[in-house]
């Protein structure tokens, strides 16, 4: 059977500030929902009362943590507490690179116990998969001086394009035939008195990628490196580490970050269709550096986004 994709896919960048928050930013947070899932990348602190003013409720299935730098998992505590008030029973899983089991025993110590529903440590590393109905969330390291990871979310490829006109000349009736052809069953019908099997092969086309987002957290550029690269490649959305423009070229690297031009640089390389820029360092006091900066280096959308952004990611065909 196949799976028909159809699922809505948003983007809320709760949190797009460097490691230090701005009154117009908070640190990272990235929520990811597709369908009834609400998966978080990284949840700096103030994350629960950004996800308020969005709107976005607090059915977390899963946190997907870059890395063990304060800006990205304080918001954590205060979550968790949060969820534990309100009543909630079900798991939280939490993922991220090594040291998650000992930050799950430590959210159980600031908890005293209180902690009403199981919180559960995955460790990852590089190429690690998580699977989910529909998509998986992959693993690749990154370069920022301590054990870190960013994540791709990547939905499982989408049925062909069915072909009407070549269904009815085989004989298939227009109706629920075509649901089950395109579902992935094969179905009989009688041509010309016989009967035949209609295979969906033989009215559907190739098989359609489904949609992908790329989150980087904070790190180096790696379209360099093959491994990441490999796994980055074709994204219909990449958000990337841009916490320099390019006049502080050398800070990002004494300091393993990127700049905005390098972060076009990775997107053109990567064949990203859209590029957001995040971990903005509060130094700047606007994003127009920014822009034209990916923008030198990179022919796609570029967008600097705002915190409580939204994005809806479609289709490509």
């Amino acid at each position: 059977m196949v799976r028909i994709a159809g699922e809505t896919l948003h983007v809320h960048f709760l949190g797009t500030a460097g490691a230090l928050p701005s009154p117009q930013r908070n640190p990272s947070c990235i929520l990811i929902r597709r369908g009834s899932d609400t998966l978080l990348f990284d949840c700096g602190e103030g994350a629960q009362q950004q996800m308020m003013r969005a709107r976005t409720g607090f059915g977390i299935d899963a946190i997907f943590v870059t890395h063990w730098h304060a800006d990205h998992f304080l918001g954590i505590f205060g979550l968790v507490e949060t969820l534990s008030f309100t009543g909630r029973t079900e798991p939280l899983h939490i993922y991220g690179p090594d040291w998650v089991r000992e930050f799950v025993g430590l959210l159980r110590t600031v908890g005293r116990g209180n902690v009403g529903f199981p919180v559960h440590a995955h460790p990852l590393g590089h190429g690690a998969v998580v699977p989910f109905p529909g998509y998986t969330v992959r693993a690749f390291a990154t370069r920022h001086g301590i054990a870190g990871l960013g994540y791709v979310l990547e939905e499982d490829a989408r049925p062909g394009r069915f072909d009407r006109e070549r269904a009815i000349a085989l004989g298939v009736p227009a109706g629920p035939l075509f649901g089950r052809l395109q579902r992935g069953e094969t179905v009989r019908v009688v041509r010309d008195g016989v009967e035949i099997e209609v295979r969906p092969s033989d009215v559907m086309g190739d098989e359609r990628p489904g949609r992908k987002i790329v989150y980087t957290g904070d790190t180096r550029p790696l379209q360099h490196q093959p491994e990441a690269a490999a796994l980055m490649r074709d994204a219909d959305l990449l958000i990337h580490d841009a916490t320099f423009d390019d006049e502080d070229a050398a800070r990002a690297a004494e300091v393993l970050h990127a700049t905005a031009g390098e972060a076009g640089e990775a997107a053109e390389a990567l064949n990203s269709r859209m590029l957001a820029l995040v971990h903005l360092s509060s130094r700047y006091t606007g994003i127009g550096n920014h822009i034209r900066d990916a923008k030198r280096n990179y022919k796609g959308d570029v967008i600097a986004p705002a915190d409580l952004t939204v994005l809806e990611i479609t289709y490509r065909g």
